[in-house]
């Protein structure tokens, strides 16, 4: 049975709904049930990380307990802790940077790239063997990758603006250059290559700024799938953790077999195509190429890694009931814009938002 995690990024906003700088003392102040906390690149932020899960009811519940325990330090604090992944309201400063050595160089750097691309992301965490595997897996799951963005797409509004988006948050993470999707890696010894050019040219400091939407984690034994936003509940973060995990499943049994042929420019554009139309528009499926729904690329997705699923009791079913609630509701991205269009007011979509 594999394993999974999950991380997310959270904004903190002040009663105006603007961006509140207390991220580093949210976290510190926060009990911890399971799990981490820890601030962010901006002092607006705040991310946590379940610990490592066994079932969608376990992951699910992490989530919860997590958010809840955040959204207590921050409502003592005057702050609500809100799963979007971009901010809503034009800001009179760039966001404050935590001041640790490493985000302190990061922010010299980069420069603008560091101070005005504050987002919120979720990243999920699968178990793999070794590395080697992990780059296999990853090869074979990368087609994917825009149907989970689609999934989790969050980020409509920015600076008091609609975007035209679901996800304005991939398009700002995307400016990084050590972001956007991975290409097909000979073994692991050419993902070591690449990240060690990276890193020769400057375009990482560390190995942490490996930024891809796909890749193998330097802290712990698995493969982060990091293409997502940060999720508007967490039953979907969960249903993004589950088919995850389902992918990596069904690419262990088929490794002997060659991943899909999509070049870097097609799954670079249909990246694109899923952050600008989310959950109701549609995207290349990943095998066929033909634009399809992505709520029709979603069911199929589910059928594919159920027997994956099916390995735990309940797991098929909570994917199942989340992605029934998605085809009623919309993704995040449409949420939000439903609950602005009712009055016009950002202050609606706080509101509608924010974890009390």
């Amino acid at each position: 049975m594999l394993t999974v995690g999950v991380e997310e990024e959270f904004l903190l906003l002040d009663s105006d709904g603007h961006l509140a700088p207390g991220g580093p003392e949210v976290a510190e102040a926060t009990e911890e049930p399971e799990g981490e906390l820890q601030p962010e690149l901006a002092r607006c932020q705040v991310e946590s990380a379940t610990g490592v899960c066994s079932s969608a009811g376990e992951l699910a519940g992490q989530l919860h307990r997590l958010r809840e325990r955040l959204a207590v330090e921050a409502g003592a604090r005057g702050l609500r802790l809100v799963p979007t992944a971009s901010p809503l309201l034009p800001e009179p400063v760039p966001p404050r940077i935590t001041p640790t050595p490493r985000y302190r160089r990061m922010a010299r750097s980069f420069g603008a790239l560091a101070h005005t691309g504050t987002t919120c992301g979720c990243h999920v965490h699968v178990a793999i063997p070794d590395r080697e595997t992990g780059v296999r897996v990853a090869n074979h799951a990368r087609p994917w990758l825009p149907v989970l963005l689609a999934l989790t797409a969050n980020s409509p509004f920015h600076d008091g603006e609609d975007t035209g988006y679901a996800s304005w948050r991939h398009i700002l993470w995307s400016r990084w250059p050590s972001a956007g999707p991975p290409p097909v890696f000979a073994s692991a010894d050419h993902y070591e290559s690449l990240v060690e050019a990276l890193l020769h040219a400057g375009a990482l400091l560390d190995r942490g700024m490996v930024y891809w939407d796909i890749r193998l984690s330097e802290k712990q034994p698995t493969l982060e799938f990091r293409v997502s936003d940060v999720a508007a509940t967490p039953g979907e973060a969960t249903l993004l953790g589950l088919l995850a995990r389902g992918l990596a499943g069904l690419a262990l049994d088929d490794l002997d077999a060659p991943p899909p042929a999509v070049s870097q420019e097609v799954l670079r554009g249909n990246l694109w195509r899923a952050a600008r139309d989310g959950v109701p528009g549609c995207c290349l499926h990943p095998l066929t190429g033909e634009l399809m729904p992505v709520l029709a690329q979603l069911d199929e997705l589910l059928d594919r890694v159920a027997p994956v699923l099916r390995e735990t009791a309940g797991d098929l079913e909570f994917a199942r009931e989340e992605l029934a609630r998605l085809h009623e509701t919309g993704g995040g991205a449409n949420r939000q814009r439903a609950a602005y269009a009712r009055r016009g007011r950002f202050a609606d979509v706080v509101d509608f938002l924010a974890v009390n």
